[in-house]
C-alpha cells in the first residue's frame, strides 16, 4: 500500500513502488486541466504498470486535505486477490448498454466487487448502474463516481489505456475469498417546501412538477441563484422517492435547457415519484460523512488497507472552509495506518446500505478495502 502525489512546481512526492501487476491497481484523481497536460499520467502508468483508473475531479481528497490541481493516487498490492480492469465508450442515452457491457467483461463467479469511475457528463449514473449490476449480480459490490470539473461543468475524462479520455466509464473488478470490501454513503442534507410529483420526465430529464415547468419551479425558489444554474443547483438538489415507500435519492442538476424549460438530472427522476427541494445544514454533512465511514468500517470490519472518500462537489460548495472538517470526520475512524484519497464527484455509486447499488448525488460515500489471508 502506497500513497503519492502530484504537484505541478514540486513533482512527485515518493518514487513509484514496485508491485505485481496482475494483483495490483492503482487510483489516480486528478485535475480536469490534466485531460490537456496528461504527461504525470503517463509516467505513472509507465512508472507503476497494472490496472490503472482514475478520473477528473472537483477537488483531489488526499488524507485529510482537499486539493484543485494535483494528482492524489493511491497503488494497491494484494497477496491473494486478482485485479481485471475494463473499459467502455459511454453516452446518456446508452449507459445502460455501457453498464452491461463493462459488467459483462468483469464477470466471474469469483468477482466479489466492482469499483466503477464514469465520465461525469455524458452519462445516466441510474442507468450505468442497472447496467452493470444486471451484468455481474446483486451479491457484487459495486461503488465508485462519477468525474467531476469543479463547478463548471464544460468537460470530465476518466483514464482509459493509461490517459485522460472523455466519453468512457472504467472499472476495476476484485476476485477471489480474501478480498474484503466496505461500503457507506450518507448526506446530511435537510428537505423544504412542499413534497411535488413528477408530472413529466424521461429518464434522467424533468420537463414537469405538479404540472408546471421544472426550471419554472427552480426559478421561483432560487430567485438570484437562477442565474447561475446549472452550478447553483448543487446548492438545493431534489430528494427524490416512490410513492409509498422510505427509501429515499438525491439527485443533482447536471444540465439546463431553457428552450424547453427542463432539467437534466445525474441519475433518473422517474414520472410518478415524488420530490422535494433540499438544502444543507452544515453540522448534518459532517455528521453524514462520519456515518458513512463508520458503515464502511461495520461491513469491512478490522481489514482494511485503504480508505476511497467520493463526496459530492455540492458538498464542497457548500460546505466551503469546513470542507476538510468532513474529512477529518471519516479519516478519524480509519484505523491510524490506514490511508485516505478520494474525489469530489458529479456523483456517487454505492448500495444504499445492503443490496443492489444505485446512484447517490450529495453524499459522501466511502468504500474500504482490504484482503485477510
Amino acid at each position: 500500500m502506497a500513497t503519492l502525489r502530484f504537484d505541478s512546481a514540486l513533482g512527485w512526492s515518493a518514487p513509484f513502488p514496485e508491485v505485481d501487476p496482475d494483483r495490483s491497481f492503482t487510483l489516480c484523481f486528478g485535475a480536469s486541466s490534466y485531460f490537456d497536460d496528461p504527461e504525470p499520467i503517463r509516467e505513472l502508468a509507465v512508472g507503476v504498470g497494472g490496472a490503472l483508473i482514475g478520473c477528473s475531479t472537483s477537488g483531489e481528497i488526499h488524507g485529510q486535505e482537499v486539493a484543485d490541481g494535483s494528482l492524489s493516487v493511491a497503488v494497491v498490492e494484494f497477496a491473494a486477490t486478482e485485479v481485471r480492469c475494463a473499459a467502455e465508450p459511454i453516452s446518456a442515452g446508452g449507459s445502460r448498454a455501457a453498464g452491461l457491457a463493462l459488467g459483462r467483461r468483469l464477470a466471474d463467479g469469483a468477482l466479489r466487487a466492482v469499483f466503477v469511475l464514469s465520465d461525469g457528463l455524458q452519462v445516466n449514473g441510474s442507468e450505468l448502474v442497472r447496467g452493470i449490476t444486471a451484468a455481474v449480480g446483486e451479491g457484487v459490490v459495486v461503488t465508485g463516481g462519477l468525474a467531476g470539473d469543479g463547478s463548471r461543468f464544460q468537460r470530465t475524462w476518466v483514464i482509459v489505456d493509461g490517459k485522460p479520455a472523455s466519453g468512457f466509464v472504467t472499472a476495476i473488478g476484485l476476485y477471489g475469498d480474501a478480498v474484503r470490501v466496505g461500503h457507506g454513503s450518507k448526506g446530511g442534507w435537510d428537505k423544504f417546501g412542499p413534497e411535488r410529483t413528477v408530472t413529466r420526465s424521461q429518464g434522467n430529464v424533468v420537463h414537469e412538477l405538479d404540472g408546471r415547468p421544472v426550471l419554472a419551479l427552480y426559478e421561483e425558489y432560487l430567485g438570484s441563484f437562477a442565474a447561475e444554474l446549472p452550478a447553483s443547483g448543487l446548492l438545493f438538489p431534489l430528494a427524490v422517492r416512490e410513492p409509498g415507500f422510505n427509501k429515499q435519492l438525491v439527485r443533482t442538476i447536471l444540465g439546463v435547457d431553457a428552450a424547453a424549460k427542463s432539467l437534466t438530472f445525474a441519475g433518473d427522476v422517474p414520472q410518478g415519484h415524488r420530490v422535494q427541494l433540499m438544502q444543507a445544514n452544515l453540522h448534518r454533512l459532517i455528521d453524514g460523512a462520519e456515518d458513512a465511514a463508520g458503515s464502511a468500517l461495520e461491513r469491512s470490519g478490522s481489514t482494511v488497507a485503504v480508505a476511497i472518500a467520493v463526496s459530492c462537489v455540492g458538498r464542497r460548495l457548500v460546505l466551503g472552509a469546513m470542507t476538510e472538517d468532513e474529512l477529518e470526520a471519516t479519516a478519524h475512524l480509519l484505523p491510524p495506518d490506514v490511508p485516505q484519497v478520494g474525489f469530489y464527484s458529479y456523483g456517487e455509486i454505492s448500495p444504499y446500505a445492503e443490496g443492489a447499488a444505485d446512484l447517490h448525488n450529495q453524499t459522501m460515500t466511502i468504500t474500504t478495502i482490504g484482503e485477510a489471508v
